[in-house]
């Protein structure tokens, strides 16, 4: 195969990684550092020579940012990336079958959780070799500025110049997908077949892209894993914590100029104190990224999906669903949760704290749907579907509203035997499946169950990207969703399809949220 291609910026070299060719770390945008902080991102420079692509170069400073997590799960999701971590980090990561542009290939283009705080593109267990060769795409995972560098909001204190500073990271998205409209061809994919997706804050991306008038026309069909963004950060809240930030940061911030020379460890440091300074967000069930993108009438004309979905991209397919037990490895951080010890009186404390003065129905209606889960179970019950899918259901069921595009849901409901089967099935426990590399990750136990519903997520998601549709002889036949069924592809060891699963919950939490 031909390792080495020529792109708008000059030529890169990649290697040979399981039957593929992978290009790592190829500059779809220069450097964010000094004078291009909080900026929109700028072409990359060109080069003379051919570029080594063969191994990660970095990721988006996040230091310090990731929740914590129990000892026993810290490997579960598998190994971490180890390259280091700086503000030149506008790359993406190509797996590609071969570099013939007669092959035009559809295009998967990954973008990864986080909740716009952290996270990278470079881990083995997004690995884009076994999707691209076992289904004949082309893969690219993207890198992008994450936290206070991707979303501080400077409109107010820089100016002109710094107008789209809230959205400096979610531009970057942009120019990811432009960079691959303009390049991809030379690595055997078609740029009018391009299929973004992602889970939790990849999710997250995937749902604001959507409603970006600068990112139509960049992609074809779009993929949302328990990551709904139904709701955004709003002008206003964006600009209330930028003077939070400039208050922590006090002289240190005092001009433009002088932010932009603030020490990494330094803006990262004010991440959280800012954020806890600004106070929790009058909608919290929806609006959920302190720094994340902001609906500031340009880069985002409105609300992604409230109070209606938007339309500028109304005409995207969408596949769209979430994990049936996703706050089980949060949860899992609370000894009495992990060990099963939380009483009825604990549990019905924390739901308090969520439902407020419809906690006695709560508590009611998951004592009947579960009567045989402890407290902590239905706790983890509660809380995914409060949080979680109740955010997938409404997005689902407000793009389903338009009549523009079809809309396929499904639940992933496999549940993984390791750690006595404490876990079920939890949060981001699919992104292995989606990308067939279940052996790369300590998620599974090694379960042949696995492996089968492993190679028939990633070969159904691979057929949505080439078709616009996920018909697959690995599935029952996939009806679209729309409210009167709400039919729902159940990803389990049997694969099928139910209408309105866990309806009674869903009707719950629509009421209290208001979004029936």
């Amino acid at each position: 195969m031909n390792n080495v291609v020529e792109t708008a910026s000059g030529k890169v070299f990649g290697t040979d990684v399981e039957d593929v060719l992978a290009f790592k770390a190829i500059p779809y945008a220069a450097s964010t550092a000094g004078a291009n902080r909080f900026l929109p991102p700028r072409p990359p420079a060109p080069w003379a020579g051919v570029r080594d692509c063969s191994e990660f170069s970095g990721k988006a400073p996040q230091n310090g940012l990731r929740p914590p997590t129990r000892p026993e799960l810290e490997n579960f999701s598998g190994a971490a990336d180890p390259s280091p971590e700086t503000e030149d980090c506008l790359t993406l990561n190509i797996w590609t079958p071969g570099c013939d542009r007669a092959a035009k290939r559809p295009v998967m283009v990954w973008f990864h959780g986080g909740a716009f705080a952290y996270g990278n593109a470079n881990t083995p267990r997004t690995r884009g070799s076994r999707l691209a060769a076992r289904n004949d795409v082309v893969v690219v995972t993207v890198n992008q500025r994450l936290n206070i560098f991707g979303h501080l909001d400077l409109s107010a204190f820089g100016g002109e110049t710094f107008r789209l500073s809230g959205n400096a990271g979610t531009l970057d998205m942009v120019a990811a997908l432009e960079w691959a409209r303009d390049n991809i061809a030379a690595f055997g994919g078609d740029p009018d077949n391009v299929t973004i997706f992602g889970e939790s804050g990849g999710g997250a991306k995937v749902s604001t892209l959507l409603a970006m008038p600068r990112a139509k026309g960049l992609f074809h069909r779009a993929i949302i894993q328990s990551g709904a963004a139904v709701r955004l950060r709003t002008k206003d809240r964006a600009l209330a914590l930028t003077e939070c930030v400039l208050r922590h940061l006090g002289s240190a911030a005092a001009t433009i100029e002088a932010l932009q020379a603030v020490p990494v460890a330094d803006l990262l440091g004010a991440v959280e104190p800012a954020t806890a300074a600004l106070g929790p967000s009058p909608t919290p069930l929806f609006d959920r990224y302190p720094f994340g993108p902001v609906v500031d009438g340009d880069v985002l004309p409105a609300q992604p999906f409230d109070p209606v979905a938007s339309d500028i991209c109304a005409d995207i397919p969408l596949i769209i669903g979430d994990m049936k037990n996703e706050t089980a490895n949060f949860l899992a951080v609370v000894d009495k949760v992990w060990n099963r010890t939380l009483t009825e009186a604990e549990m019905r404390q924390r739901i308090e704290a969520i439902a407020g003065p419809h906690t006695g129905r709560v508590v009611e209606l998951y004592a009947q749907l579960y009567p045989d889960l402890n407290p902590a179970e239905r706790l983890i019950a509660v809380t995914t579907d409060c949080n979680f899918r109740i955010r997938s259901l409404v997005l689902a069921q407000r793009r389903a509203a338009l009549q523009r595009a079809p809309v396929w849901m499904y639940s992933f409901e496999w549940e993984t035997p390791v750690q006595g089967g404490k876990l079920k099935a939890p949060h981001a426990m699919d992104v292995p499946f989606t990308f067939n590399t279940l052996d790369l990750t300590n998620a599974t136990g090694g379960s042949p169950d696995a492996q089968v519903l492993a190679d028939t997520m990633s070969s159904v998601w691979a057929a949505f990207a080439r078709n616009g549709r996920p018909d697959h002889a690995a599935i029952p036949a996939w009806p679209v969703y729309e409210a009167r069924t709400r039919a729902t592809l159940i990803l389990d060891k049997v694969c099928r399809i139910e209408n309105d699963p866990r309806g009674e919950a869903r009707r719950l939490w629509q009421d209290i949220t208001g979004t029936v």
